[in-house]
């Protein structure tokens, strides 16, 4: 895929150099944080399922969301949906520990939790790219180990990039790519990597220098919020159109196009009301007639 891109350019520009600028700048994504005690993890006569994992991640319980997503692994090691689940969901439990600090490095080493965080993180990260891997080796047409393969890598990149502020990630970043246009190029209609996709290049073209742009492959912001819109308008699975949503939503806040985000986050209110971020942007949004 944008390997290829990597070698037309004659590598130029060196990964650690690019490294560097994808950290001050690449992957800031959407959503929220809480914390949800054990007590509260959902039950069902099988045990919790993914729907409840997604259902606390989107209503911002982050920890609630991990802990149920390890305990759909113990039942079923080989779903990669899970992993991806559990390993978005203490990225954002890390990051909400740190906050947004100047100095990242010491703000990791003066945070009592993050060390086990970043440790379960990897952990579960190299489990499902193994798995993700395999399958593809069995199958190199599996959709959907191409999608979560190339969302556990972004899950990667950016929790070292931008939440730490290590550079490091080339090779997942790439991959990541690799993965989701395979996918895509299977199945245009696969939303998920849709989705996933639309941050790429949402993120490429509004944060990066023209040649680093160039160098990454390329980003289009207006192809960015196309596919989202897409992703959001199409008939899909309830996690699915959300995922797209909430994407949908963060790029439009970006974009200072409040008056759709606000149409957006009223929607999505209704359905996660215990989404905190979600409520403090309606507080502060445009005075818009519900």
């Amino acid at each position: 895929m944008f390997a290829s891109v990597q070698r037309c350019a004659g590598l130029h520009a060196q990964p650690s150099q690019v490294s560097s600028v994808i950290t001050r700048r690449l992957f800031p994504v959407l959503v929220v944080t809480a914390v949800a005690t054990a007590s509260s993890v959902p039950t069902h006569a099988s045990g919790p399922i993914l729907a409840d994992a997604q259902r606390a991640f989107f209503n911002a319980r982050y920890q609630m969301a991990a802990d149920l997503a390890l305990m759909i692994q113990t039942s079923d090691s080989a779903g990669l949906a899970a992993y991806e689940v559990r390993t978005s969901a203490l990225h954002f439990q890390l990051r909400d520990a740190l906050g947004n600090p100047g100095d990242k490095a010491r703000a990791f080493k003066q945070c009592a939790t993050c060390p086990a965080l970043l440790k379960a993180f990897l952990s579960d990260t190299a489990k499902g790219q193994t798995i993700a891997r395999a399958r593809l080796v069995t199958d190199p047409a599996d959709d959907d180990a191409l999608f979560f393969l190339g969302k556990l890598n972004l899950n990667y990149v950016w929790l070292h990039l931008e939440t730490l502020g290590r550079k490091t990630g080339w090779s997942e970043y790439w991959e990541a790519r690799r993965s989701l246009d395979g996918a895509l190029k299977r199945n245009p209609r696969h939303m998920r990597a849709r989705v996933a996709r639309a941050w790429v290049d949402y993120i490429v073209d509004t944060k990066m220098t023209r040649g680093t742009r160039w160098i990454l492959g390329g980003g289009s912001k207006k192809r960015a919020l196309i596919g989202a819109r897409e992703a959001a308008d199409a008939e899909s699975e309830f996690f699915v159109r959300v995922e797209a949503e909430f994407a949908l939503w963060e790029m439009l806040v970006r974009d200072r196009q409040l008056p759709e985000a606000t149409t957006i986050a009223r929607k999505l209110a209704r359905d996660f009301p215990d989404n905190h971020k979600l409520a403090r942007f309606l507080e502060t949004a445009p005075n818009l007639s519900p």
